[in-house]
């Protein structure tokens, strides 16, 4: 199922996410609007070909007139604009997101939606160290996971063309989780490791490790470079899961720990063992 090139979406919110969904739609051939608070960044993104036409203004005429909505907001932003704003979208309009987090967000939305708007969630894995329009890309998604969370408010189709907006952007697997199921995995890929590359950059205070260090620590505290606005609000709303998994590591580090304290060498070459068969798992295959 295709996504016909006479649908027109908009972008609310131009940052690195969203202003790349605004780049990978406009290369592959879809008319492409923006709503975001700077005027600045439109004004980037249009020199840059991203988009055909943005605003900062709430207007009814400009934002009726698209057929698709991608919403790359914070979460609590993301509820509060569909709250207020909702009026002003298409009748029969698609909407999705770019949302780290689902459960505290998705039946939220779906609760105070109009019933001639569908909201079909969605999360692209993928980003950079760094925020704002001029670091978007369409190739960050090239090859990327993309995860679609469907609840039973949602139609079939509206699942399938959101499905298929990973597909036109090129996402490399696009997965089907319920919103809790996402909670959970993105509690222990995501938000436990930007947990633990913000303690290891923390816990030691010394103006010299950048002289010392090798790859290992470079690529073990890469995303400890963090949003510190955004990423607080998503722990927030996915508290109790993260929760579970920080105490999850913790008792493994511990194991670790105390192999150590009991000089039990061929307790440490288990784990590590166990570790190397899960890493391979994750490699690219060429």
């Amino acid at each position: 199922m295709s996504i016909s090139k006479d649908k027109r979406f908009l972008i609310v919110g131009l940052g690195l996410i969203g202003g790349s969904y605004a780049a990978g739609l406009k290369e592959q051939g879809y008319h492409v609007g923006a709503l975001t608070r700077s005027r600045k960044t439109i004004d980037y993104a249009l020199s840059k070909g991203m988009i055909d036409e943005g605003t900062t203004e709430l207007s009814k005429g400009f934002i009726s007139s698209y057929d698709i909505v991608v919403f790359s907001l914070y979460p609590k932003t993301f509820i509060d604009w569909i709250a207020a704003n909702q009026d002003l979208l298409k009748p029969g309009a698609l909407i999705t997101d770019a949302t780290g987090v689902k459960c505290s967000v998705v039946y939220k939305v779906q609760e105070i939606l109009r019933r001639d708007l569908e909201f079909v969630p969605a999360h692209p894995m993928a980003g950079r160290e760094t925020s704002g329009v001029e670091y978007a890309a369409s190739k960050i998604f090239k090859g990327a996971n993309y995860i679609v969370t469907p609840t039973d408010a949602n139609t079939e189709k509206g699942i399938e063309d959101v499905k298929e907006i990973g597909r036109i952007l090129g996402f490399g697997r696009i997965s089907v989780l319920s919103p809790e199921k996402h909670d959970e995995m993105i509690g222990f890929l995501s938000q436990l490791t930007h947990c633990i590359a913000v303690s290891l950059m923390t816990c030691k205070d010394s103006e010299d490790l950048a002289s010392f260090s090798g790859d290992s620590f470079r690529d073990l505290t890469r995303i400890a470079k963090i949003n510190d606005e955004m990423w607080p609000e998503l722990f927030m709303m996915n508290k109790k899961e993260l929760l579970s998994q920080m105490d999850l590591f913790a008792s493994q580090f511990s194991k670790l720990r105390q192999a150590l304290v009991d000089d039990d060498v061929e307790g440490m070459r288990m784990m590590m063992r166990l570790s190397t068969e899960r890493r391979k798992l994750f490699d690219k295959k060429i």
